[in-house]
């Protein structure tokens, strides 16, 4: 009997596992975990870009500190909405959809990298809906 069961669970988990909402919710997960992390972290090496290029001077006007140095609190932020998402998705996705809105406002007002900021918009309706599964699911580990 306990065979039959240990099966019956198996079988189930893996019925989970091919289910296209899991799916897709850990892939919005795993993203949203590593790349913020990683942005993060990049905001104090500046390897991939010199990242106080898309900060409009008046982030630093309000918050009177080098943009280098206001990049650092970023990346610090970042490197926390990343962990909050492998955490706690349904409360870090919408940390992630916040902060992407702050980057969307942050370049409008910069007044270029409009393409970027489309995409950051996409990123923002993708960190919605990552919310969404992690609700629909339960998914919350």
């Amino acid at each position: 009997m306990k065979t039959q069961e240990t099966a019956v669970r198996a079988g189930t988990g893996r019925i989970a596992a091919m289910d296209p909402a899991r799916q897709g919710f850990l892939l919005l997960r795993t993203v949203f975990t590593v790349a913020p992390i990683l942005f993060g972290l990049d905001k104090f090496t500046n390897i991939l870009t010199d990242w106080t290029a898309y900060l409009a001077p008046v982030a630093t006007a309000v918050i009177p500190v080098t943009p280098q140095v206001f990049m650092y609190g970023v990346g610090v932020v970042e490197i926390i909405a990343g962990i909050a998402v492998a955490v706690r998705p349904r409360f870090g996705s919408l940390l992630v959809a916040v902060w992407l809105l702050g980057i969307i406002v942050n370049l409008l007002v910069l007044g270029s990298f409009f393409d970027v900021a489309l995409r950051d918009f996409g990123l923002l309706v993708a960190a919605l809906a990552l919310n969404r599964l992690s609700v629909a699911g339960r998914n919350e580990r």
